[in-house]
């Protein structure tokens, strides 16, 4: 094998796409595709599935990207010796989090982090969905719900509390049966979520205004008058133009986890980055 073929490798299995690949390595897509279908054949194995949304790695595919990213790292520590650059971190990142929680807890960590390693790339993806570690379509996730995959190292990284937020100087409800109040709440494939439920149970009689399973949606709803909405507050108490309510209950809260696959474990750049989200935001 050719470390080249192994560059190329690594940045479609980060990417996802041939067109977005070749991009990031100066390279046409036909050009990537030809030296791909190569790999595979003196390999003898299919290292990407191709779906309608992009590639995706075998199982081969996966093994593949462990060795090559060690050796990826090897390579970029040796040019930084030779540079007399060996304290100088460098590579890329792709981590997964939430909408709110990239744009509103995460982005001033990794602006922090870009100055102290400039030559970091991060890429941060905020899905609703889980996305894998296993299958290497992130380095690192950030969710609510626990990690059980047994090659995923995880902690807990902090415990987040929620309010119940109305436009400021709208007119509050009153604890009791939220008559005549109005809600902006989950969409209904999150209805089992813990503040939905909160929700329906001390305002039961209150009327569903919006749904959205968006909470900046939420929070920008809540903010023109839409309704009351349960918030991260994180957010709501970052937005100037409303104001929380006081039911004599609060929300229930929500703890966050942080997860790596294990191989990764000795990167020198994603030691750099969980170190910092850490100190930053670990309870």
């Amino acid at each position: 094998m050719e470390w080249s073929d192994l560059k190329l490798f690594l940045a479609i299995a980060r990417h996802g796409t041939l067109g977005a690949a070749a991009r990031s390595l100066g390279l046409t897509q036909p050009t990537m595709g030809r030296r791909l279908r190569a790999l595979e054949v003196s390999l003898g194995q299919t290292l990407f599935q191709r779906t309608a949304d992009g590639f995706v790695l075998t199982d081969e595919g996966t093994a593949v990207f462990t060795h090559a990213e060690r050796m990826e790292e090897e390579a970029l520590a040796l040019e930084r010796e030779l540079a007399g650059q060996s304290r100088q971190l460098s590579g890329f990142l792709r981590l997964s989090s939430s909408e709110w929680f990239g744009a509103h807890v995460l982005a001033p960590v990794l602006a922090e982090f870009s100055l102290r390693h400039p030559k970091i790339v991060v890429e941060l993806l905020t899905d609703s969905r889980l996305l894998s570690l296993s299958r290497r379509e992130a380095d690192v996730v950030v969710r609510i719900a626990p990690f059980t995959e047994p090659d995923v190292i995880s902690r807990k990284l902090l415990h987040i509390e929620y309010q119940l937020y109305t436009r400021r100087g709208a007119e509050h409800p009153k604890a009791g049966d939220g008559a005549g109040a109005r809600l902006v709440t989950m969409d209904e494939a999150f209805g089992g979520m813990p503040d939905v439920m909160w929700l329906a149970r001390v305002l039961p009689k209150a009327e569903i205004a919006m749904r959205s399973n968006n909470r900046d949606v939420q929070a920008t709803l809540c903010r023109n008058g839409a309704g009351l909405a349960v918030l991260p507050r994180p957010l709501g108490d970052a937005i100037a133009d409303i104001e929380p309510v006081d039911l004599g209950e609060a929300p229930p809260g929500r703890d966050t986890w942080i997860g790596y696959h294990r191989d990764m474990k000795r990167q020198a750049r994603l030691r750099a980055l969980l170190d910092l989200v850490i100190e930053r935001l670990a309870s």
